[in-house]
């Protein structure tokens, strides 16, 4: 029995289908290669060398099929495309994931009050300092938050403060605190953590 292998030279074949497996190909690795670089930052880097594998080896797949038809030009548009979709991809995927934790600094002059039991009532930690800005006395406000909830505490500050200014930064690693999170959720970060043999006290 031989392989009917006539579809492949037909210009359907050149100008269509391989143009739109190289896409997929290039849009696959380059996605595991966002997510690679985002596990690498938050710590989990007992799933990196899996992900780079697969990585690379699209990435040689679809290189082989570049080098075979370089007088495709089809080819480059759909390798430079699937380059594009890729770094959206991983990035649209990274935010879903929405992995670690973030620190936020609240300043204001103002009546701080009941943004501070408004942050308390949803169980999220803080530490409140007294300072001295440029045009008198502020409350400052400290609270690292799973990057989840960082959404949360955004539209706390703006309904109860709106004129505090924040900062909010990625925290590589944190011990203790107080995070807000519900008991199912806890089990899936639990579950999670254990695949990538991952722990927060790094």
């Amino acid at each position: 029995m031989t392989l009917d292998t006539s579809f492949l030279d037909t210009d359907l074949f050149r100008w269509v289908f391989m143009p739109l497996l190289i896409f997929l190909a290039r849009m696959c690795d380059v996605t595991l290669g966002t997510l690679r670089n985002v596990f690498i930052s938050k710590g989990l880097r007992h799933i990196v060398p899996v992900i780079g594998f697969f990585e690379v080896l699209i990435w040689l797949i679809s290189m082989r099929q570049i080098m075979q038809h370089l007088d495709n030009v089809m080819c480059y548009i759909s390798f430079a495309g699937g380059f594009s979709m890729g770094t959206y991809v991983g990035l649209k995927i990274e935010s879903r994931l929405a992995l670690g934790v973030q620190v936020i600094r609240i300043i204001t002059s103002q009546d701080s009050v009941q943004l501070i039991e408004a942050l308390k009532h949803e169980n999220i930690g803080i530490t409140v300092i007294d300072g001295q800005g440029a045009m008198g006395p502020v409350k400052i406000i400290f609270t690292i938050a799973n990057r989840k909830d960082i959404e949360i505490i955004r539209r706390l500050i703006n309904t109860h403060n709106p004129q505090a200014f924040y900062s909010i930064e990625d925290v590589r690693a944190a011990n203790q605190g107080v995070f807000r999170r519900g008991e199912e959720d806890g089990k899936t970060m639990d579950y999670v953590r254990r695949i990538f043999n991952y722990s927060s006290q790094k």
